[in-house]
């Protein structure tokens, strides 16, 4: 008699399950030490964990999103590895009928010129006039269908995988930084009168970037060279009136940034990849004053 009533004590003292209060159990979570019944547990290396301890460190110890698979430049992995690609060219596409729609003011107004008038009594305009705004918005403005078509096949050819390697946000300052870099090399050498538009020098940077990514995993370089140097003939041809200074600005941002985004060593990795960024940022903000004084 006593025997079992001390049997049902012990019964009766067994902790409940935190998160099913009607639900006795003996096992405790190895971290927060919190009864789980069955249901709740989740196998560890040692043990059982609860669900929050696992949500709250993966359980590893670390945050979750230390566990989370990387691509080869430290990037999250996505469900849609090509989604910022996506949305460029679709930015492209939308500017471009806009293009159509509103005819050449629009473009005039948006387009990289460093300074002219675009009628005879009209105002001068340009980056030099305070128009920053023209180094961006002109990576996004093309002069015909077929410009448009063969720059978005080439980000849609080059980009997607790129930003597969990379991840959204890398590939995204590449993309920017290569524009820029592009943009702010055609303002110093141009002639302040010559208007330059299309999205050439990003791509150009991703190429450049694509190309060191290939030499960096051993992957055969010359299909990507040589399509780089097919487009490096056609920059030069004087047939084909190509600002051939945002070209080269590109290409040479792409391959400085990424060098930096591929070969960056694991740790203090994301600050060498944006202090790379943020580096090619200063040179083009030095070339945009530099342009600026000259031509005040």
């Amino acid at each position: 008699m006593d025997q079992a009533t001390g049997r049902a004590q012990d019964a009766q003292s067994l902790p409940v399950c935190y998160r099913h209060p009607e639900r006795e159990t003996g096992i405790r979570c190895t971290r927060c030490e919190r009864p789980i019944c069955p249901e709740c547990m989740v196998s560890a290396s040692v043990g059982f964990q609860c669900p929050d301890c696992v949500r709250g460190g993966s359980g590893t110890g670390h945050s979750p999103a230390a566990a989370q698979p990387r691509t080869l430049a430290g990037g999250t992995m996505t469900a849609d590895p090509r989604l910022v690609t996506k949305v460029l060219i679709g930015l492209n596409l939308a500017f471009f009928l806009v293009q159509q729609a509103v005819g050449e003011r629009f473009t005039n107004q948006f387009e990289l010129v460093g300074q002219a008038s675009y009628h005879l009594l009209g105002p001068i305009e340009g980056v030099a006039e305070g128009q920053y705004y023209r180094l961006l918005t002109a990576m996004f403005l093309h002069g015909s269908f077929i410009h448009i078509l063969f720059n978005m096949l080439s980000l849609w050819w080059i980009g997607g995988p790129l930003e597969a390697a990379l991840g959204r946000a890398r590939y995204l300052a590449l993309y920017f930084v290569s524009g820029l870099a592009g943009s702010a090399l055609s303002y110093l050498l141009a002639a302040p009168n010559q208007p330059s538009l299309g999205a050439s020098g990003a791509i150009f940077g991703l190429f450049g970037a694509t190309a060191v990514l290939l030499r960096r995993l051993n992957y055969d370089m010359r299909p990507v060279l040589a399509l780089l140097v097919i487009n490096l003939i056609i920059t030069f041809n004087p047939g084909f009136n190509i600002a051939w200074q945002a070209h080269i600005g590109g290409l040479v941002a792409g391959v400085v940034t990424g060098y930096a985004m591929v070969h960056a060593p694991r740790k203090n990795r994301a600050l060498i990849q944006y202090g790379t960024c943020a580096l090619v940022l200063v040179v083009v903000v030095a070339m945009t004053v530099i342009r600026t004084t000259q031509l005040a």
